[in-house]
């Protein structure tokens, strides 16, 4: 993706500065550009914003597990899992959890 793309999703922002999917899309943005720490920070922040907001578990917890910060992601997935099982998301809660499962084998 490019600068572009970010520039019109801040925009976005800019414009609904608590929109949690925009802010989310902002991270997976980051982290599409190879621009972790900035990734992590923005998903950190939708999870603040919307603690609801189980997508951002997720997509931190794989970040974190492929930047080998294992013990860091686990915890967040836990997180998502309740989020998402409190949601009645199965699909989602199952796909962390497997996850998790595969980072503590």
């Amino acid at each position: 993706m490019t600068t572009s793309r970010l520039e019109q999703l801040q925009k976005f922002l800019d414009d609904e500065p608590a929109d949690s999917f925009t802010h989310y899309a902002i991270a997976l943005e980051y982290s599409e550009m190879g621009k972790a720490s900035e990734a992590i920070g923005k998903f950190e922040e939708v999870i603040v914003l919307d603690p609801e907001y189980f997508p951002a578990y997720r997509q931190l917890g794989l970040l974190l597990a492929r930047l080998n910060r294992k013990d860091e992601a686990v915890a967040i997935l836990k997180k998502g899992i309740s989020v998402a099982s409190s949601a009645g998301d199965v699909h989602a809660a199952g796909e962390m959890k497997e996850t998790v499962e595969e980072l503590e084998e």
